[in-house]
């Protein structure tokens, strides 16, 4: 059996008002059942079925004990995916014989090979459940958890909705929860209640300590086709948008924001990149929702790197010119104000959608489009072909722009920056198709012309944001500020030719 369920985690007022929000809003009918669920996870004392991915449950049911496995989970964006077998287990004993799934049992068996089992932790929950239905046929479980995670002593207190498909198409999920969250706030979960469990048993807490993520290489196979993989890479995406949308909301640290553009910018590029296997509506509608949220992201972004990166480094390297040090407070407090901004807008219903609809996209194959006969055969072509394809189509259009290098007017460079970056994350994207020997040369160089386009981007930055009316009282340091980084850039693009020429003269790797 297959278990499909949306998790979501809740503050203390929303998992009380969860259930009367849903019967207000006519998705549910009934009141829910209550009910008090006593969960004991097992495993060898190596955590053989841990590394396995899989689970081992006792759970007490009323009256009942009732054993379940887990395998083959997943969870993107919410969306918990796996195997679900169960059976009952008379006295609450564990019995690996009476796994009616054979080849079930069999992994089982062979993961705790004759081992001992003891419980890793246990869960304690007091669970409101019921059906809610859409009106497109869509019902699924609602059920709101509230209690503790208990191991050895340690406790720590959970507040989970689970929303689990019964019968449609799991893209419903998304709406039910959509509609109950129509102010916005909306918090995936990153964990199942296991994975929870074992982190309390090893590390002491039920959630990774948050902090800024920055994006992860996904391996492609050459096996796989273009869907998978890009369905992959958009996981990995989403994630990161997700985990810095909530890093940039709870914490200070200017990475939040810096790797919450990074992941928008990676996502736009992977539609581009797959645009021939991925092009629908409903991509292209996400693409601009995260070109505009990503010029939101990238005002604080700017003055983070202004004030703390640039003005305060030029600060500490010239102690005579105190100016400098006022300037850049002046642009720290200016962030401040600009962050305080973007954290509301974050918690608002139009980036919840955004992402939502995102998870949607990549989870439910949101790119099919019904009235487009030869899409299936885009997306079963080999990856392969694919990327060789995109690759050249990138470099083609950097090696037309790069023509004109020495004559680039700054609108154009400016582009020509963009066109670098792009052609960096689609090297990313289908780098482990590629021997490292071929790939490594190539991005090394592509990466140093990047430098060069960077600090012109910067000296761009530096005069527009410097420019305003508001820091007149500034202007020694403006100007200070405006001809150092303008210098600074003219020097580095001196050297832009030989470092293209460098990159021109690497043979490419896909061909």
């Amino acid at each position: 059996m297959s278990e499909i369920e949306l998790k979501l985690i809740l503050d203390e007022a929303t998992a009380k008002a969860l259930w009367g929000r849903a019967r207000a809003l006519k998705l549910a009918s009934s009141i829910p059942r209550t009910k008090t669920l006593r969960s004991i996870y097992l495993d060898t004392p190596e955590h053989a079925l841990k590394k396995a991915g899989m689970s081992l449950r006792l759970r007490r049911d009323g009256r009942r004990w009732i054993q379940t496995v887990k395998t083959g989970r997943e969870m993107h964006g919410g969306l918990s995916q796996a195997g679900e077998i169960e059976n009952l287990a008379p006295g609450g004993r564990i019995n690996i014989e009476a796994i009616p799934d054979e080849t079930v049992r069999q992994q089982v068996a062979q993961r705790v090979n004759g081992g001992p089992l003891a419980p890793v932790c246990e869960t304690v929950i007091r669970r409101a459940a019921g059906e809610v239905c859409l009106k497109d046929g869509t019902r699924a479980e609602l059920a709101v958890d509230v209690g503790d995670i208990l191991c050895e002593g340690r406790s720590a207190g959970l507040r989970e909705a689970e929303i689990e498909l019964i019968e449609g198409n799991p893209a419903g999920l998304f709406d039910i929860a959509k509609t109950l969250f129509p102010e916005g706030g909306l918090k995936f979960s990153r964990l199942y209640k296991a994975a929870r469990g074992y982190l309390l048993a090893e590390k002491g807490f039920i959630d990774p300590p948050l902090k800024p993520r920055n994006a992860k290489a996904v391996a492609a196979d050459p096996m796989q086709i273009a869907e998978q993989t890009a369905r992959d890479i958009l996981r990995e995406c989403l994630d990161q948008i997700a985990i810095n949308i909530t890093a940039t909301c709870e914490l200070d640290d200017p990475e939040g924001p810096h790797q919450l553009r990074v992941g928008l910018r990676r996502l736009r590029s992977v539609f581009a990149v797959y645009r021939q296997v991925l092009d629908s509506p409903e991509m292209r509608r996400l693409g601009e929702e995260a070109r505009w949220l990503g010029q939101e992201v990238g005002g604080l972004r700017d003055l983070d790197v202004v004030g703390q990166d640039i003005v305060r480094r030029e600060a500490g390297s010239h102690l005579d010119e105190t100016g400098l040090t006022d300037l850049a407070d002046r642009l720290a407090v200016q962030a401040g104000e600009r962050r305080l901004r973007l954290r509301k807008l974050l918690i608002e219903p139009r980036v919840q959608c955004f992402l939502l609809d995102l998870a949607r996209f990549v989870e439910t194959r949101g790119w099919l489009v019904p009235e487009d006969f030869t899409q299936t055969e885009r997306l079963a072509m080999p990856v392969s072909h694919l990327a060789e394809a995109a690759l050249a189509k990138c470099w083609k259009k950097v090696c037309k722009r790069a023509r004109h290098l020495e004559t680039l007017t700054v609108e154009e460079r400016h582009e020509f920056r963009k066109m670098l970056k792009r052609l960096r994350y689609a090297v990313e994207f289908f780098a482990s198709l590629y021997a490292s020997r071929r790939v490594e040369p190539f991005l090394k160089r592509l990466k140093k012309l990047q430098e060069v386009f960077g600090n012109l981007n910067d000296a761009a930055t530096v005069k527009a944001l410097l420019s305003r009316s508001d820091l007149a009282a500034d202007a020694r340091s403006v100007g200070w500020m405006v001809g150092a980084t303008q210098a600074r850039a003219e020097f580095g693009w001196a050297g832009a030719k030989s470092l293209w020429r460098s990159l021109e003269e690497t043979r490419p790797f896909w061909r």
